[in-house]
């Protein structure tokens, strides 16, 4: 993975055209592309009753990446995490200012409804490259390896909410990248799940330990979270 940074725009370079699979913004599901990218943005980038999705789609016709999967966020990319185990590569942005915990949603003001992406939100997005190639079941079954390993570093981090320890952000996002194949499972008892987990935990660990840092383990109220 080969990664070009030139705000607003962090863009990974996958070497070719790959199978992604992912619930990002743009061209979610299972895609093919060679890039995944990243888009920061501003209150300014999403006033209220703009189409979010309708905007992203322009800006990456805009740059000719209409066909690449991309996600947004508005944690500066400078802060951007990469971690490499074995045959797996994971690029992390994590802000955690829009941090929840499972199955106890903060309250969202009226004018700021779900799902639509929030200006003022930090959230944690992964791009993850696999070097070795995967049936589409164990694709599926490598993307919730990776959201356990993400969720494991944010408790971590130890983000304090009234309802406890926050295990995520209410907008994060992760986009898997690999090459059609044959290897069928990818659990946490094969070698490959094994390297993906750790990756991914660990890229977000220090992005979530770099957020901490700068914001304590108290994340201010949604609206203006950053």
């Amino acid at each position: 993975m080969r990664l070009t940074l030139t705000p607003p725009w962090l863009i990974a370079d996958l070497g070719r055209p790959r199978r992604v699979l992912s619930f990002a913004p743009h061209n979610p599901g299972f895609q093919r592309a060679r890039h995944i990218l990243l888009r920061e943005v501003r209150n300014a980038d999403l006033p209220e009753g703009l189409d979010p999705h309708r905007w992203l789609a322009g800006q990456l016709q805009g740059i000719g990446q209409a066909q690449s999967v991309c996600m947004m966020t508005s944690r500066p990319l400078r802060h951007y995490r990469v971690s490499r185990v074995g045959p797996v590569c994971c690029l992390a942005t994590v802000g955690l200012g829009n941090a929840e915990r499972v199955g106890h949603r903060r309250p969202v003001p009226a004018a700021a409804p779900q799902p639509q992406p929030q200006p003022g939100y930090g959230t944690i997005n992964l791009a993850i490259l696999l070097a070795e190639g995967l049936t589409d079941t164990a694709m599926i079954e490598a993307l919730t390896i990776a959201a356990q390993a993400r969720t494991l570093a944010v408790l971590e981090a130890g983000i304090t909410l009234p309802s406890g320890l926050a295990t995520g952000t209410g907008t994060d996002c992760i986009a898997l990248a690999c090459d059609a194949g044959a290897t069928g499972f990818a659990g946490l008892h094969t070698p490959l799940g094994e390297a993906l987990g750790r990756a991914v935990h660990d890229a977000v660990l220090a992005g979530a330990r770099d957020w901490v840092a700068a914001h304590g383990r108290i994340p201010p109220p949604t609206p203006g979270a950053v």
